[in-house]
C-alpha cells in the first residue's frame, strides 16, 4: 500500500523527546527546530501529557516539526488528550503546518474579533447580546491581555462580511476571528412563492475569503451556526421571509464547510429551539435569549464565569 505524502506537524513538550516519538510512531522520527508565533504553551498537565497551546500576541513557542504519514498523524491525535484538536497554523518560517490546539477555541483566545449581523451586534438587548456578555467575561478574566472587538453590522450577509472584514483586522491584531453571520443569506423575498424556497446562495467564496484573511493574521477562524427561529413570526420581516428549513440548510452548509477544512464550528441552534418566548420578533433574541446563548458558548467553549 502506498503511503501518503508527508504531513508537517509542529510539536512541543513531550513529542520533542525522541523516546516518546519512538513509542508513538514505532520508528525514529527526526524533529527539525521550528517556532510558532502568536502562541504560548503552559506547563505539562498533571498526568504528564502536553498542555494546550494558547494564543498570545507577540509570543512564540519554540518546538520542532515532524514529517509524518497519515497513520503517524493519526497516532499523534490518539496520543494527545481530548482537549486537543488538530488545526492548520503558520510557522515563523512562513511554512504551513498542523498543530494541536485547545479544542475550545475561545478558551484559548486572547484577542477576539467578532464579525456578523444584527444578532451578533446585540440588537434587542441593552447589554450587547451574547457578544457583550462574552466580552465582559473575557476581558474581566485578564484585563491586561484580553481584548474583544465587536465589528458586527446589522443586516450583513456573509458576502458583506467577507468584503468588509480584511481591512479591519490589521489594527486589532486578532488571534481569533469569530464569524457569526449568515442568517441573512437564508432569507428570501416575501414575494417569492412559499412553495419554491430555492437554494441557498453559494457561501464558499465568502467563507474561503474569511479563512484567508484569518490566515494572513495568524488568527484562528471560528464559525458560529445560526439560531433556531420562530417561523410563525417571521412571515414578513422588512420584506424578507425567514424559514426554519432554510436556517437548517444554512446550519448544515456551515458545518460541512468547516468539517471539510478542519475549522471550528460552534452550534448555537439548540439553546433557543422551541423557545419562542426568548425572541422579540421571532428572529432576534431578547436579553434572556442572549443570556442563554452566552451560557451555551461558555459551556461548549469558553469556561468563562456566569453572568447575570
Amino acid at each position: 500500500m502506498t503511503e501518503s505524502r508527508p504531513h508537517t506537524l509542529f510539536c512541543f513538550g513531550t513529542l520533542l523527546d525522541p523516546r516518546v516519538r519512538a513509542a508513538v510512531f514505532g520508528r525514529t522520527v527526526p524533529a527539525e527546530p521550528a517556532s510558532l508565533p502568536g502562541c504560548t504553551a503552559g506547563p505539562l498537565a498533571a498526568d504528564g501529557r502536553d498542555a494546550t497551546l494558547r494564543r498570545s500576541h507577540g509570543s512564540t513557542v519554540e518546538g520542532g516539526v515532524l514529517h509524518l504519514t497519515d497513520r503517524e498523524l493519526a497516532a499523534v491525535d490518539a496520543h494527545l488528550v481530548a482537549d486537543h484538536v488538530r488545526r492548520r497554523v503558520r510557522l515563523a518560517s512562513g511554512e504551513a503546518a498542523w498543530a494541536h490546539l485547545d479544542a475550545r477555541p475561545l478558551r484559548a483566545a486572547s484577542r477576539i474579533v467578532i464579525v456578523g449581523d444584527s444578532i451578533a451586534y446585540g440588537r434587542c438587548d441593552p447589554r450587547g447580546g451574547w457578544a457583550g456578555r462574552l466580552a465582559a467575561a473575557h476581558i474581566g478574566a485578564n484585563e491586561t491581555e484580553h481584548r474583544v472587538f465587536n465589528l458586527a453590522v446589522p443586516g450583513s450577509t456573509l458576502t458583506d462580511v467577507a468584503e468588509q472584514t480584511p481591512a479591519l483586522l490589521s489594527a486589532r491584531h486578532p488571534d481569533t476571528l469569530l464569524v457569526a453571520a449568515g442568517i441573512n443569506d437564508s432569507a428570501v423575498p416575501v414575494t417569492a412563492p412559499a412553495s419554491e424556497p430555492g437554494r441557498l446562495p453559494d457561501l464558499t467564496r465568502s467563507l474561503d475569503a474569511l479563512a484567508g484573511a484569518a490566515r494572513r493574521h495568524d488568527a484562528r477562524l471560528v464559525v458560529l451556526g445560526p439560531l433556531w427561529l420562530d417561523e410563525s413570526r417571521t412571515g414578513d420581516f422588512e420584506g424578507l421571509r425567514f424559514t426554519t428549513a432554510r436556517a437548517l440548510a444554512l446550519r448544515e452548509a456551515l458545518r460541512s464547510w468547516c468539517a471539510d477544512r478542519q475549522l471550528d464550528f460552534l452550534d448555537l441552534w439548540e439553546p433557543l429551539r422551541d423557545r419562542p418566548e426568548l425572541f422579540v420578533d421571532g428572529l432576534h433574541p431578547d436579553a434572556p435569549g442572549h443570556r442563554e446563548l452566552y451560557r451555551q458558548l461558555s459551556t461548549l467553549d469558553c469556561r468563562m464565569p456566569a453572568l447575570a
